[in-house]
Formats: C-alpha cells, structure tokens, sequence
C-alpha cells in the first residue's frame, strides 16, 4: 500500500490519499491523473486494467484501489 501512496502523491500531490474517500467523484484527481495512474499501476503491480475497472468505486480510495490491485494481480 505503501507504494499505491507514494505513486498518487507523485501524480497527484497535496491529497490525504490515506483518508480520502471521494478522490474521483470530488474531483480530487482528474481524467488525465486517472490516465497516468493507471499506466503506474499497471506497471508497478504488474497488472492489466480493464476498461471494465474504471469506474469510480475503484479509484475513490487508496483502499478501493489497492483491492481493485489486489484482485487484478490474483486474476493475472
């Protein structure tokens, strides 16, 4: 999870990623941010992210995404 933290706080500084739980629907991080997240995530975690998982329960949260990592790196 720790590494989920820092590769948000690099994209996108200044959020308490930690506690936040309304990062998308709040506007907190937007459509570019979320595109180069995605590619960070796919390469740190070794995972593919579908169009399917873009949806915003899956990124309001550093704990909705590091389930969403979790579950993708089980399914790989």
């Amino acid at each position: 999870m720790d590494k989920l933290l820092a590769i948000l706080e690099e994209i996108e500084p200044g959020n308490d990623y930690a506690s936040e739980t309304r990062l998308i629907d709040d506007g907190l991080i937007n459509s570019i941010s979320l595109l180069t997240l995605v590619s960070e995530l796919e390469d740190a975690f070794d995972i593919e992210i579908l169009p399917a998982d873009l949806i915003p329960a899956n990124f309001n949260s550093a704990r909705s995404m590091w389930a969403m990592i979790q579950r993708l790196q089980k399914e790989s």
